[in-house]
Formats: structure tokens, C-alpha cells, sequence
């Protein structure tokens, strides 16, 4: 079967189609991703009615050049996978309202994707056969979510802790804009701090103590500005070693808390797989750190993280998400869901 996905979730447009037999016999024939950031970059973050626009101007040249790029024509796809949320309101029904539309228009029917989820599979995406062991801990970690999901023997999905303010992706954005070092952030204060000391300035850890598995990042962001105005007391402007130091230290506050939390979770819940995606999760610092104590805390356990390509928001795990589960709506009764939870069962 192929099977179209379609992803505007949020600042990328994305379509890709994928010849599916079974979870570890498909190939991913195209995913194209039209990104946005330049046209957001100015506003230090996503605009939703300027993403909104772009993908209704996207939509369907990504369709045509996601079906020539897979040699293969729309009488041959068999469903069409749609990102439902969460996500930007606007965007999101962009992309909706296009599938819609599709659907009427070649009768093919519709799988509604969480597009959380679909992170979660992008960790094993296009890996020979990677072998998942349940109870499984995934550690979501993106521009707008930061979530410990634990994936029980039965394969249900739960939200086991989640931010209560600033996801881990929104730190970065919002730090970077402290220090004017534009967006998005998180590869540009990633990139500073390979020059910096991780040690430089004690930034807090914010619930890092605290017995749950929740997060909060925003105490970090307000102390990296306390901070920074304290030093421009004395200067104008900080050199670069300062803005190195600063991004390394406020790097190693979201590292150690992040990768505390998700040991702590595994241990408690006896996880024997960590699946971690989202943007975020291509962060050399992040993967070195969780791979460094699931080694030595938890030695045995399992670590995934996707393939570069599938880092950020992109259309292959939505259609992956939709061949394992294909249940598909009707046209008329697909609605998006900005505020989408994470439910059901995880399909592999």
C-alpha cells in the first residue's frame, strides 16, 4: 500500500509517501519539506497567520513534487495521512481543509495523525529492524512540547510528566533572544556553546529534585536574563567567550534536567526502551548525556534517536503513524485539534 502524509503542524510543510507491506518492510519514496524559518526568523519566533499562509501556498506544490519525487501517481496511494494536532490552530486546519479536499475529490480515505506520536516513531524510523522493548519511556522534546510518555507491556500510551510552562525547544528560542542571537535558537545557542564553559554561570535546575516527572524551563530563561542585565551593569555588550559561556551553561541546565527526569521515569516505571524525538533531540549535547547515564545507570537498556532527516517536523513518521493503525474518517468529520493529547495505543 502507499500511503500519502501530510504535516502543518506548525512552520514546515510536509508531504511524503511511503510504500508500506508491513512495520518493518516499507520505504519512504519521497518527504518533501518546505521550511519557513527565514519568513519567521525577524519575529524571534512562529507567526501563525504567516505560517498559515505559507502552507496554503506550499500545500500544493510539495503534493506534486512528493508524488514525482516517488514515481508515483495519486490513483496508486491508498489513504491519506493528515496531522490533526497538536499544533498552531491556523496551521494546522491549512493542512486539514487540503486533505479534505483530496479525499473528496479522489475518494481515498482519511487516517487522522497525532503529530506527538508521530515523533515518537520517528526514532526507529528507517532503522533495520530496531527492536523495541516494552514497557518503553519516550521522551518527546520539540519546540512546543516537552513530555515523558511511558509505552506499557499492553503497548498504551501514557503522559507520565510534561512542562508546566515553556517546553524545552521554547528555553532555547527564548535564550537565544535574550543573548540577540536571532532564531531559531536551538542550533544557534547549541553551536555557541562548543566554544563555552558548561560551568561558566550555576543557572538553576529547575524540579529537578521534585519526585514527579514534570518540567519547567521558564525560572531558567528569566535567570539567564537576570543574569545577562546584571553583567551590562559593568559593559555594553558581552564578547563572544561570554556569549559562549552563557549558552553552555544555560545548555547544561536543559541537558541535566532533562536526562535526570527521563532516567528517573525509566527507573521507577522499569522501562527497558528510550525513544526520544522532536527537534530538540538533535542536540549532540542532549544524546550524548542520555546515552552516557542510560549506559551507566540503567546498563542494557535500549536508546533511539531518529535518523538526522527526521529530526524536526516532517511528513514520513505521519504516514508511518497511519500504515501501522489505518483508521481512517470521513472528510466531512476530520477536525483539527490544537490542543491534541497523546491517547490509545503505540502501534508497533
Amino acid at each position: 500500500m502507499y500511503i500519502l502524509g501530510i504535516e502543518t503542524s506548525c512552520d514546515e510543510t510536509a508531504i511524503s509517501v511511503l510504500e508500506f507491506s508491513s512495520k518493518t518492510k516499507y520505504k519512504i519514496l519521497s518527504n518533501v519539506v518546505s521550511s519557513q524559518v527565514a519568513i519567521h526568523a525577524p519575529f524571534g519566533g512562529v507567526v501563525p497567520s504567516l505560517a498559515a499562509r505559507e502552507h496554503e501556498k506550499n500545500l500544493p506544490v510539495c503534493f506534486a513534487q512528493a508524488l514525482k519525487k516517488a514515481k508515483v501517481g495519486i490513483d496508486k496511494i491508498g489513504a491519506i495521512a493528515i496531522t490533526v494536532g497538536p499544533g498552531l490552530s491556523p496551521a494546522l486546519w491549512r493542512g486539514v481543509r487540503f486533505a479534505q479536499e483530496l479525499s473528496r475529490s479522489t475518494k481515498l480515505p482519511l487516517v487522522p495523525v497525532n503529530h506527538v506520536e508521530a515523533h515518537i516513531y520517528s526514532a526507529i524510523l528507517n532503522k533495520k529492524n530496531p527492536e523495541v522493548l516494552f514497557p518503553a519511556m519516550a521522551l518527546i522534546v520539540s519546540g512546543g512540547h516537552t513530555q515523558l510518555v511511558l509505552i506499557d507491556e499492553k503497548k498504551n500510551m501514557k503522559i507520565i510528566g510534561e512542562t508546566r510552562d515553556d517546553a524545552a525547544g521554547e528555553a532555547f528560542d527564548k535564550i537565544a533572544k535574550i543573548l540577540g542571537l536571532g532564531y531559531p535558537g536551538g542550533p544557534i545557542v547549541s553551536r555557541a556553546a562548543k566554544k563555552g564553559k558548561k560551568d561558566a554561570i550555576a543557572f538553576p535546575r529547575p524540579m529537578i529534585h521534585l519526585k514527579n516527572f514534570d518540567f519547567s524551563f521558564s525560572g531558567l530563561k528569566t535567570s539567564v536574563l537576570y543574569t545577562l542585565q546584571d553583567l551590562h551593569k559593568d559593559k555594553n555588550e558581552l564578547s563572544q567567550k561570554e556569549i559562549a559561556d552563557f549558552c553552555a551553561s544555560a545548555q547544561e541546565a536543559i541537558v541535566e534536567v532533562l536526562t535526570v527526569k527521563t532516567i528517573k521515569a525509566m527507573r521507577h516505571y522499569g522501562a527497558r526502551t528510550l525513544l526520544v524525538g522532536g527537534g530538540v533531540s538533535a542536540n549532540t549535547a542532549l544524546q550524548s548525556s542520555l546515552k552516557k547515564s542510560v549506559k551507566k545507570e540503567l546498563p542494557g537498556m535500549r536508546v533511539f534517536f531518529p535518523k538526522k532527516e527526521f529530526y524536526t517536523d516532517n511528513a514520513a513518521p505521519i504516514a508511518y503513524n497511519a500504515a501501522l493503525h489505518l483508521r481512517s474518517v470521513s472528510a466531512e468529520t476530520i477536525e483539527a485539534n490544537p490542543n491534541m493529547r497523546i491517547a490509545g495505543k503505540f502501534y508497533y
